[in-house]
């Protein structure tokens, strides 16, 4: 039987602990809220919202003691070490830079921003103010990933020549639905298929060529597309990303002497399982973690870098966030995506 590595994620309990400040108490801020509650020695002790009585209830729900009705007072607020930024995407950029303003390190939603230009900007904002900036890939951070990040490392797989990744959450039309709006950050591949492109770049390396195919909205956001690229060295991924269909999220890295082949989604808290000569071995998740109880992992990783003075992501740095910020651009511009602009090619 096949002896795994030990998976190296940062323990949830037991490390060093940050004050978080939460801007825009929305779903995913209530399950990140949630999670590094119960399972994670983190703690939310401040949340910011235009809406006064919004941040109010975020606050009575999760135990919170300070509650802004702005998010000028809450990156101001000396209680709060680190910033969660939650909004929707296309305010992501400005909030960042509002709390990197306010000496405040921050972790920012995925996608990091709409554009890899205003990547660059936020990026370049955080490394002049010595703050650390984390986009949260949470998916790279679970004990899963490191297990599977290791086993590529190690060369167990042989050489990696083809990875393949499919997210798909299907979504009703509805012209009231941000997902349907090109003013709002909607489309599939900001929401399911910065997933899907992150994975592929995990796996394969940073793409040097790709090519997109797929189909828009009469309003111009991509329902779905088909990416194909090569990385330096010749390994090649697929990305399928939809919002019109379900897609079971099962992502396979293949190599000369071993394959990788989820049978959880790959998103969450997950399982996999070896494929080789001899057979195949199965690795279990053994946190009994699942869905979104797995954002508490990238927060307790934030609060060990904050407490080694690293000022990024040793595992998704800024300029991963800026090369995937650019495959998403590339993927929208291939389309047709509205309101994506060319950008500078030479990108990380």
């Amino acid at each position: 039987m096949f002896s795994f590595p030990v998976h190296t994620a940062e323990p949830l309990r037991g490390g060093p602990t940050l004050r978080w400040g939460v801007i825009g108490p929305g779903k995913i801020a209530h399950d990140f809220t949630s999670t590094l509650h119960a399972n994670s020695d983190q703690r939310v002790v401040a949340v910011g919202s235009r809406s006064p009585e919004r941040a109010a209830a975020f606050a009575a729900r999760h135990g919170v003691d300070g509650v802004h009705g702005s998010y000028e007072a809450l990156v101001e607020d000396p209680a709060v070490d680190v910033v969660y930024v939650a909004s929707p995407h296309p305010q992501h950029l400005g909030h960042a830079l509002l709390a990197i303003a306010a000496g405040k390190h921050v972790l920012v939603e995925k996608p990091m921003t709409t554009s890899a230009a205003d990547t660059r900007r936020l990026a370049d904002a955080a490394r002049g103010a010595g703050v650390l900036a984390m986009e949260a890939m949470w998916t790279r951070y679970l004990p899963g990933t490191t297990v599977i990040a290791q086993l590529i490392a190690d060369g167990v797989l042989g050489d990696v020549h083809l990875a393949t990744v499919d997210v798909g959450w299907p979504h009703e039309p509805d012209p009231a639905d941000r997902m349907f709006d090109p003013e709002a950050g909607g489309g599939a591949l900001l929401d399911a298929g910065v997933y899907g492109h992150w994975f592929a770049r995990f796996a394969t390396g940073a793409p040097v060529t790709s090519r997109t195919t797929g189909a828009v909205s009469d309003r111009g956001v991509d329902l779905q597309s088909v990416t194909v690229s090569t990385a330096t060295g010749g390994a090649q991924s697929v990305v399928t990303t939809s919002m019109t269909a379900w897609t079971p999220g099962l992502a396979v890295v293949a190599g000369t002497d071993a394959t990788v082949r989820y049978t959880d989604h790959f998103v969450f808290p997950a399982s996999f399982v070896l494929h080789h000569a001899a057979g195949e071995d199965r690795w279990s998740e053994p946190t009994g973690l699942r869905g979104r109880q797995g954002l508490a992992w990238q927060a307790a990783a934030l609060a060990r870098y904050v407490a080694d003075g690293r000022t990024e992501s040793p595992l998704h740095g800024l300029d991963d966030s800026i090369g995937l910020a650019t495959a998403l651009d590339d993927a929208r511009v291939a389309l047709g995506v509205r309101g994506v602009s060319e950008h500078d090619t030479s990108a990380p």
